[in-house]
């Protein structure tokens, strides 16, 4: 019985703990930042199959709603990733998924030379200069990563840096220990400046 009882309690821990990291790390390396014109980016992920996958397909509702949160009066979604083994890129994927399946209708760019995340912050740059607000979309770990790179490589743009709508509570509540276990693994080569929360 104690055995059952302690499992349980670890499994608890370690389900918070996941909801607690992943929190934290959506709200790392963003201001507030106000303004009309907004930029939403969509990092992809690797995608062998000819349709967007089960992580792209999330991707692109978490950009979807952070396009629509704050009622930005002129926003766009800025989809980015290069070549699949499909021949499509994961850019034209995911918004194939954003019109088709979620019927999305807005302001849509694509970015499909991208193959790494610092490449995915190089090439959507370009895009970004006129926007006032910026939201990168993708699992909380990975648009940390993706912050932090614009940080580095356009430190004034990263100053429009706000939140995505990229954490909700208990949404992947089962895997979000494993995505935080990754995402400590992905993020070792932040600052510890680059890991601070800005509220």
């Amino acid at each position: 019985m104690r055995r059952r009882t302690g499992l349980a309690m670890a499994g608890v821990a370690a389900l918070a703990w996941g909801e607690w990291l992943n929190w934290r790390w959506s709200r790392t390396l963003v201001g507030s930042s106000r303004g009309a014109r907004a930029a939403v980016v969509v990092l992809g992920y690797r995608n062998p199959q000819a349709t967007a996958n089960s992580i792209n397909r999330w991707r692109v509702r978490a950009g979807i709603r952070s396009s629509t949160a704050d009622g930005a009066q002129r926003t766009c979604v800025i989809f980015s990733g290069g070549a699949t083994s499909s021949g499509a890129t994961e850019a034209q994927l995911m918004a194939d998924y954003a019109k088709s399946v979620l019927g999305f209708n807005g302001t849509v760019l694509l970015e499909d030379q991208s193959t790494t995340t610092w490449e995915n912050i190089t090439n959507v740059i370009p895009l970004l200069e006129e926007v006032d607000r910026i939201k990168i979309a993708s699992q909380p770990a990975h648009a940390l990563k993706a912050r932090a790179y614009l940080r580095r490589q356009r430190p004034d743009l990263a100053e429009r840096l706000v939140r995505a709508e990229d954490y909700r509570p208990g949404e992947w509540m089962v895997v979000k220990p494993l995505l935080a276990l990754y995402g400590l693994w992905t993020l070792r080569g932040l600052t510890g400046d680059e890991r601070k929360v800005m509220l």
